[in-house]
């Protein structure tokens, strides 16, 4: 029995074959359901399923897809959270998105409930290129006690160079949902541990290939997240990282 294992990069003009699909994020995932509805796909790190039409509901997907999500619908406010532990004095905070991946939708009204109890104004601002994100992360740095969350996607990971040297250079404190960032120079990345949904998926994989349907498969939440800061940002920014965020780190990056 043969697994097609496609993630991190957009592949169009694959063709969909052997016994079952794993693949990873919401437009990827959204591709390959528009080339087979036979073949099952189990997808991981997929922020709504149900929003984005992948599957019926969590609890009974349908149809030939099933799998992992990304986040709990909560994880903006902690991206909030950690930013403001940051920086407390923040009041006005840009979220950049991607108007061509769908999970903004989820995670941009959770942030806009929450901004309030944070004390912070809150903008999304939508880009759909480099230059688009050069001008809007410049306009946005004019204003006071200004960050920046930056939401997944395929088009912000490949411009993550030039966002976290805007950041840098306007001294922007700035919480990323990808950890590419980080090791990009980002200051801190919070989102679920993607090793362990991988390695939760290959337990579906494993019963779909010994007959199980991935309508009667529920899709999963994480039940693992993971924090990095990079103190190196931190100190070039002129932050001073508290104790207890630190003790929360799964990693640092010094």
């Amino acid at each position: 029995m043969a697994v097609a294992r496609l993630s991190t990069q957009l592949v169009w003009s694959y063709e969909p074959n052997g016994d079952v699909i794993l693949c990873g994020a919401t437009q990827l995932t959204g591709e390959f359901q528009q080339k087979t509805r036979t073949i099952p796909i189990v997808f991981v790190h997929v922020a709504d399923p149900v929003t984005g039409g992948l599957v019926e509901s969590l609890a009974r997907p349908g149809g030939n897809i099933t799998g992992f999500t990304a986040y709990e619908s909560s994880i903006g406010e902690k991206w909030l959270e950690v930013l403001k532990e940051f920086a407390p004095r923040l009041t006005e905070v840009a979220v950049l998105v991607d108007p061509q991946n769908p999970t903004w939708m989820m995670h941009v009204p959770t942030m806009e409930r929450a901004a309030p109890s944070f004390a912070v104004q809150l903008t999304a601002i939508h880009v759909r290129n480099a230059a688009e994100i050069e001008r809007s992360i410049n306009a946005f740095a004019a204003r006071s006690n200004a960050g920046l969350i930056v939401l997944p996607s395929v088009m912000n990971s490949d411009q993550r160079e030039l966002i976290t040297a805007l950041a840098a250079r306007h001294r922007m404190p700035a919480v990323y949902a990808l950890r590419a960032f980080v090791a990009s120079g980002g200051l801190a990345y919070y989102s679920s541990d993607w090793v362990d949904l991988y390695r939760r998926a290959a337990s579906y994989v494993d019963r779909i290939l010994k007959g199980a349907k991935p309508a009667d498969l529920p899709v999963q939440q994480p039940i693992k997240f993971e924090l990095a800061i990079n103190l190196k940002t931190a100190k070039a920014l002129g932050l001073e990282v508290p104790p207890t965020l630190l003790a929360r780190a799964d990693e640092v990056i010094e």
